[in-house]
């Protein structure tokens, strides 16, 4: 399912994930295409971390709660060891686009999302 994000006037397309299959397997050995520009994590509320195992492309990670962006990790590398680093923060919401995109389109911690279907 695609929905559209608003950020700051910055319009993103994205694939939304419900499944703990789709929510594991995420990024890995994928790439934003004309399709979609960013991954939608639907999750329960609380601490979540995330890794970059088996990823392509760099990415930005925002945790979001309540529609508020909580927590930014910018340009988060791939990583190919068992040894990936994680990345945590606490939302409802966990949003990857395309590493440097929040600096880019000023995406700060404390901005609001908007959706429309």
């Amino acid at each position: 399912m695609f929905m559209i994000l608003n950020i700051n006037n910055n319009k993103f397309k994205v694939k939304t994930l419900h499944t703990s299959k789709d929510k594991s397997e995420g990024m890995m050995n994928k790439n934003f295409d004309e399709s979609f520009n960013g991954l939608l994590f639907t999750m329960t509320p609380g601490k979540h971390c995330f890794w970059m195992k088996s990823c392509i492309v760099n990415l930005d990670i925002i945790f979001i709660k309540d529609d508020i962006i909580t927590k930014i990790h910018h340009n988060c590398l791939p990583c190919t060891s068992e040894e990936c680093e994680n990345y945590c923060g606490i939302g409802d919401l966990i949003l990857e686009i395309k590493g440097g995109h929040c600096k880019k389109l000023n995406i700060n911690v404390g901005d609001e999302i908007i959706y429309k279907s």
